[in-house]
């Protein structure tokens, strides 16, 4: 990595950079997909921060990894999502400027920790408390024939998502760049790649249990109940190991549609027969 393109990254004014982060986080729901989510928008969010970075011919290899890097799986209620382009912008440079001390595994990393938490906190926020009272108000005077229903509802879901998601680029920029030099200094670089690792774990974790709801409706008269008994070895043991099974087969190369068509013919053919249920 050239100095210069670390320098014209760091030297590129703030307002623009988080500018950058704020419509990369606006527009996180764009291009949204079933394979990864929301990557393709993470990526345009962070796609000049690296294009400045690596601004040179022979450092294509550099930035195609780091293009490959923010194409994982991602997803975050939206508002939030500026806060983490400033954070994986800050460990970009940090990783710019020490490509042997800094891990880049753990921008992916602090990405997966992040997405559990902060999305817990933004749908409750916005779509749970935020987009009711905007609704409720705009539907109360909408009913009353008033213009100002749909324009209250609108600004006060704007004025509310607009300042969160400025100022939420801004500081996890500033303050991502602050403590990963304090990381760097003190040596903790390794622990807290272990920690986001476990909390990156445990959001997967969290989201098989969540998301994938398959069951077994396999009896043997009115004692023996198969999902009682795998509930009592291993809750949630066959969203578990189905995941599993996928996802081996997407690391041997299987494209991510075949693998869906397929959940979709096995799905339909145990559903007949009466071996698994959603």
């Amino acid at each position: 990595m050239s100095e210069e393109g670390l320098e014209a990254q760091r030297s590129y004014p703030l307002n623009k950079k988080l500018r950058e982060f704020f419509w990369g986080g606006w527009c996180m729901q764009a291009m949204w997909n079933y394979e990864r989510q929301m990557n393709t928008a993470f990526m345009w969010g962070m796609s000049n921060t690296i294009d400045r970075i690596y601004n040179k011919p022979e450092e294509d290899a550099k930035r195609k990894e780091a293009y490959k890097r923010h194409l994982e799986f991602f997803n975050i209620t939206p508002q939030f999502g500026s806060f983490v382009l400033g954070l994986s912008a800050a460990m970009e440079e940090e990783y710019a400027a020490d490509p042997d001390g800094f891990d880049p595994k753990m921008i992916n990393s602090v990405k997966v920790a992040l997405m559990g938490p902060l999305s817990g906190i933004g749908d409750s926020l916005f779509q749970g408390t935020i987009r009711v009272i905007a609704m409720s108000i705009g539907i109360s005077l909408a009913q009353q024939g008033s213009i100002l229903g749909p324009i209250f509802a609108m600004l006060i879901s704007f004025g509310t998502s607009f300042p969160i998601t400025w100022y939420g680029g801004k500081l996890g920029y500033i303050n991502g760049q602050k403590y990963l030099q304090e990381i760097s200094k003190s040596n903790l670089m390794d622990k807290v790649m272990y920690g986001c690792s476990i909390a990156g774990l445990m959001v997967i974790g969290g989201m098989v249990a969540g998301l994938v709801n398959i069951t077994t409706p396999l009896a043997f008269g009115k004692a023996f109940q198969l999902q009682a008994v795998l509930d009592g070895i291993f809750p949630k043991m066959i969203p578990l190991a189905l995941t599993g099974i996928m996802f081996y087969f997407v690391k041997k190369g299987a494209k991510p549609m075949a693998v869906i068509l397929s959940c979709f013919v096995v799905g339909i053919v145990l559903n007949y027969f009466k071996i698994l249920a959603v």
